[in-house]
């Protein structure tokens, strides 16, 4: 990668940290400043007192520089701790930003996108590099101080040094401006090697974690995923699948994690350490040599000396966190490939009006990103207002995708779907969606209170909910709950939360859709996990719970769609028959008649 992509790849992860974690860097870098300047402050005091204590012997002068040397570090521990504790902090949060960097996108990128698995596989390996190893964003939280405490050093480092070369010892060898040339080289040199031995542990590390990814995967599985979650539990136990478990885990610890690989790495560490090794042993003996010969006191050596291995260490930093950068920028590239896939965009600005509508497909083809089988084919279809509409038809037949584009997430590969007579994408997208209450075969809930479930906000109408809670033919069991609409579902994250059954979810489900209060209500398989007297209850109270809106409601029993006005049965994506269920029950060649009869037969004494 171009030094000029790397830079711009670097700023915008800034960007971004000063977004999701305003604050961060800036505190992490005053920490830097003050960390790499306080050992370097003790060097130089401890050197003027070694000097004051060797010469002079004043004690005035020895108190001042002892209490200096020690009020400065005190003032640097002191802005320390309360920067570490504010940084702490921060950085506690950060993880959580970094995941709401995922959610917005999830909840901003198009639908299309969301289901689209090459997506969902990039998606999940940026957020491992990022989560388990800290890559591209934690890795800019980390080495940005890093830097910043390695130039301070460097330039503290040189400062301190710069009398070194110029203390005369009427040695011409030792005197010469040539050493100042031959201690920069060296210092050039071992940073470039261990540079170079720093990537090639990179390297080593990157095939160490491609070659533990499955372990990771599956160590997680079986150790967590197996036991731990309830939705799998009676399984494991009426199966007893713990004992392929403990096999496969017993496999696991007996693996060989690439033990070369870590070898090799270990090997690098060990190199970096000689060569650093080796440099400061130079500088000893030079500073050494230069005081032997009366160049400087003694004092001055722990100053020259301490300098000299922080400059050494400095340098071997500098140029490890200089080809760092071309590392976690890769990351960092794939993260924003993955943030830049484009979003939903919805163009419309017309606002909609009124409670009364007709929504009508016309010539409507679609097929799925990547596919090349139409779903939906040539669909004509109109919904009028207050109209009780069934879809019927067998497993893909096409109910579920038509659902999908009535509330547009996704639009007609060909065709049209008009609102009132204009395209549904000619109007705000806010507008068009409060039109709607859906509840689909797939629903979820969440771990917060029934009325925020109910209301899908914090703030909702007691009153209101209860409605929706008898509506949907759940006040019995709303009535045991300890804390009424207070009452957190499952215990995620209460103890005090209650468990529910599916059929009590799905009420929940319906309740919700009720409590929206949109003119079109769209209900797919809302009765699929509720016993029978449940299901009675729901088709029993249809009428009064639908009022006088508009209703979709999408099913596989025949015998509960009688009560709708209208039946439209799907076939292989195409609308092969429409009428009410006596209408079509009459034609004993059409496609409802044979999903009936099918259906009947179980019923039927033999």
């Amino acid at each position: 990668m171009k030094l000029k992509n790397r830079i711009a790849i670097t700023r915008r992860g800034y960007r971004m940290l000063g977004k999701y974690c305003p604050g961060l860097i800036r505190g992490k870098v005053i920490i830097a400043v003050l960390e790499a300047l306080a050992p370097l402050v003790t060097v130089w005091f401890s050197a003027r007192i070694i000097n004051e204590i060797e010469g002079n012997r004043d004690t005035g002068t020895l108190i001042l520089l002892v209490l200096l040397a020690v009020g400065i570090n005190f003032a640097f521990s002191l802005i320390r701790n309360a920067m570490s504790r504010v940084v702490s902090e921060k950085e506690s949060k950060m993880w959580n930003s970094f995941t709401k960097i995922f959610s917005d996108k999830q909840m901003n990128m198009r639908y299309a996108d969301l289901e689209d698995q090459e997506i969902q596989k990039q998606r999940q390996k940026v957020q491992e590099n990022l989560f388990m190893f800290g890559n591209g964003l934690g890795q800019l939280v980390w080495d940005t101080p890093s830097l910043v405490k390695v130039i301070v050093g460097i330039a503290a480092s040189v400062a301190l040094t710069a009398s070194l070369f110029t203390a005369g010892t009427g040695n011409i060898l030792l005197d010469s401006r040539l050493w100042i040339i031959a201690a920069a080289g060296l210092m050039i040199l071992s940073g470039l090697i261990n540079s170079r031995l720093r990537k090639k542990e990179d390297e080593f590390f990157k095939r160490w974690t491609d070659g533990t990814v499955w372990f990771n995967r599956a160590f997680m599985f079986y150790g967590h995923a197996l036991y731990a979650e309830t939705t799998r539990a009676k399984d494991v136990r009426l199966y007893r699948q713990d004992r392929i478990a403990d096999r496969e885990m017993r496999k696991m610890n007996e693996m060989n994690l690439n033990d070369r690989e870590t070898g090799r790495m270990s090997a690098c560490e060990g190199g970096m350490e000689l060569i650093r090794g080796i440099c400061n042993a130079l500088c000893y003996l030079y500073v050494v040599a230069k005081a032997s010969l009366g160049a400087f006191a003694v004092g001055s050596v722990v100053q020259y000396v301490g300098a000299l291995m922080e400059l050494v260490k400095s340098f071997s930093d500098l140029f490890f966190i200089l080809s760092e950068n071309r590392v976690y920028t890769g990351h960092l590239e794939k993260l924003f490939e993955y943030l830049d896939l484009p979003d939903a965009k919805h163009q419309g600005g017309l606002p909609v009006s009124g409670t009364e509508h007709t929504i009508e497909f016309r010539n409507v083809f679609f097929r799925y990103p990547g596919s090349e089988t139409d779903v939906l084919q040539n669909v004509n279809f109109t919904l009028r207002a207050g109209r009780k509409q069934a879809l019927v038809g067998a497993n893909g037949a096409g109910k579920t995708t038509f659902v999908k584009l009535l509330c547009r997430l996704y639009d007609p590969t060909e065709g049209q779907i008009l609102l009132d007579g204009r395209d549904i994408r000619e109007y705000d997208y806010d507008d068009y969606m409060k039109l709607f209450s859906f509840v689909f075969q797939d629903f979820k809930l969440f771990a917060f209170s029934l009325g925020e479930n109910i209301a899908a906000g914090e703030n909702y109408d007691a009153a209101k909910a209860e409605e929706c809670i008898r509506k949907a033919a759940l006040y019995d069991r709303y009535r045991e709950m300890p804390d009424g609409l207070e009452t957190c579902l499952y215990r995620d994250l209460s103890e005090k939360g209650v468990e529910i059954s599916g059929g009590e979810a799905q009420k929940i489900a319906l309740a919700r859709a009720l409590y929206k209060g949109s003119p079109v209500i769209v209900l797919d398989e809302p009765t699929a996990a509720l016993d029978p007297i449940a299901e009675a209850q729901v088709y029993a109270g249809f009428s009064s719970m639908v009022e006088d809106r508009t209703a979709v409601y999408i099913s596989h029993r025949l015998s509960s769609c009688q009560f709708c006005d209208e039946i439209t049965v799907f076939d292989k994506g195409r609308i092969v028959q429409q009428g009410t269920h006596a209408e079509l029950l009459e034609n004993p060649a059409g496609k409802y008649r044979e999903l009936w009869d099918a259906q009947a037969q179980y019923y039927i004494e033999q």
